[in-house]
């Protein structure tokens, strides 16, 4: 067998062709497990899928098969599987630590997945995780697409990048959604093992990408970029380094933070970076001091969401259920973890996207930190790029260049909140939520709701303020004045544009 799987080139070529032929995609799986095998499976349930691929019709028995080794973790009979690879030797899958057998049969030693749409379907290369084999994870387990993965290449900004760096690249997945829409990749990894399944990865889906061992920066020192992606092994722990995929052997929140405050010198001006982080908490009154900090010391615009502030028994609980320990195994390495975090005073850990960006001029920097946890409200790679946008428009444009224009309410949903009293129902407050737009919630009152609903894309914004003034028997510059933060953070939230 090889050091590392999948080493052979032509090997890779072959396989993909095998795939291929067996219709081992997205839609082609979908369309023999149906549509509630398919979503149980997407949710961790397995075994409704083990039962429609035990029941496939002739012609998709060598598909099952390929389900079943790859996204099962089934052992195999060694015909079916060299039934499924059609002109290709279980052998040689085999030699280059594709497969293994076992138990009279034939098992994965990878997962290899389809990923994407119709448009376009990838294939992606990575390690079973402990849900399909039995035992721990190796230290040098290669994750595969998962939740975090995903929500980062959603978060990403499309705009088309001459070159792009994918800093901890795993298996491959950020490079794999950059390639669409980046000229050069740069990829880079610590773990071997990922780097040979990201160039596994980079194969069987016709792409080239530059990999590169090698810690944080270190394989790009002197070298910029237009797009800085990363989904780094930010677990927060007492530096040491159980499982690469996780834990960065820097301790506490320290990979975080040097990813962020090193950023500016390697992005060109107008350059983005975007990364998932996690920082540790001490007060969570003031939850946002450390990634502040290093936003600052980086220089560069931010816009830090806060999606989660895990305590600590939850934060070690997700970590130690995800690399397959035995019970005792992971109450000993549960119980070592919360120590730690009681010892440096921990109360928490902030989980959340980072996006920054290189200004172009010279100018301080714009920076945000929220905390927006509702579902339905995350960081998506259009309203990253439409939050600077915005940014910009508000920076370049004065007040009196406000009033003068006419101005749009987008779609929105008016939300107030009333007690009951002595006269009947009283409102207490009142809110405007544009929906997928996260942050996109104003507070308003009286004045700012009229004021919203009269802003039809007709009207410059001076002439309508002028009327609420006179309705209300207020002075026009007063209310102008008084109103103009909240409307200035309306167009920032995306609830009010300038009309064309």
């Amino acid at each position: 067998m090889t050091a590392y799987p999948l080493a052979d080139p032509d090997l890779v070529d072959a396989l993909g062709r095998a795939l291929r032929a067996a219709d081992y995609s997205s839609a082609g799986i979908d369309g023999l497990l149906g549509d509630q095998a398919g979503a149980a499976l997407v949710n961790g349930t397995w075994w409704p899928a083990l039962r429609a691929t035990r029941t496939a019709p002739a012609e998709k028995r060598p598909l099952a098969t390929l389900v079943r080794l790859f996204l099962l973790g089934s052992t195999e009979p060694e015909s079916d599987v060299g039934a499924a690879f059609d002109g290709l030797s279980v052998d040689a899958l085999v030699d280059d630590g594709v497969l293994a057998r076992a138990d009279g049969g034939v098992r994965a030693l990878l997962d290899i997945r389809p990923h994407g749409s119709d448009d376009a379907d990838y294939l992606v290369v990575a390690d079973q995780d402990a849900s399909m084999r039995p035992g721990a994870v190796a230290h040098d387990h290669v994750l595969g697409i998962g939740g975090a993965s995903m929500s980062l290449a959603q978060a990403v900004i499309r705009t088309p990048a001459t070159r792009a760096l994918d800093l901890g690249t795993g298996c491959g997945v950020q490079a794999l959604h950059m390639d669409s829409h980046c000229g050069e990749i740069v990829a880079t990894d610590t773990n071997p093992r990922a780097l040979a399944l990201a160039a596994a990865t980079a194969r069987l889906n016709g792409m080239t990408w530059d990999l590169r061992r090698g810690s944080l920066y270190e394989p790009v020192a002197g070298e910029t970029f237009d797009l800085i992606v990363s989904n780094p092994p930010f677990v927060v722990g007492s530096g040491s380094q159980d499982y690469i995929y996780r834990d960065s052997g820097i301790v506490g929140d320290g990979v975080s933070r040097q990813l962020i405050e090193n950023a500016a010198a390697h992005l060109n001006p107008g350059g983005i970076a975007q990364l998932l982080a996690n920082w540790v908490v001490y007060d969570e009154e003031n939850w946002d001091a450390r990634v502040r900090s290093w936003v600052e010391q980086s220089g560069l615009d931010a816009w830090v969401v806060q999606r989660e502030l895990a305590d600590p028994i939850s934060y070690v609980s997700l970590w130690v259920s995800d690399a397959g320990e035995s019970p005792a195994d992971a109450a000993r390495r549960g119980a070592d973890w919360l120590d730690w975090f009681e010892r440096e005073g921990i109360v928490g850990v902030g989980m959340g996207s980072v996006t920054l960006r290189r200004p172009a001029e010279d100018r301080p920097a714009d920076i945000v930190i929220e905390e927006i946890t509702a579902a339905g409200q995350e960081v998506t790679g259009f309203e990253a790029q439409a939050w600077f946008t915005r940014r910009d428009f508000l920076r370049a444009t004065s007040d009196d260049d406000l009033l003068a224009a006419s101005l749009s309410t987008s779609p929105v949903f008016l939300e107030t909140q009333s007690l009951p009293g002595d006269d009947g129902w009283q409102q207490v407050g009142a809110s405007v939520t544009r929906p997928g737009g996260p942050g996109a919630v104003l507070g308003v009152d009286e004045v700012l709701t009229a004021l919203l609903a009269g802003c039809r894309g007709q009207v410059p914004l001076r002439g309508l303020i002028t009327l609420l003034a006179e309705f209300h028997g207020v002075d026009a510059d007063a209310l102008a004045d008084a109103a103009m933060p909240s409307i200035r953070e309306a167009i920032g939230r995306g609830i009010l544009f300038v009309a064309e």
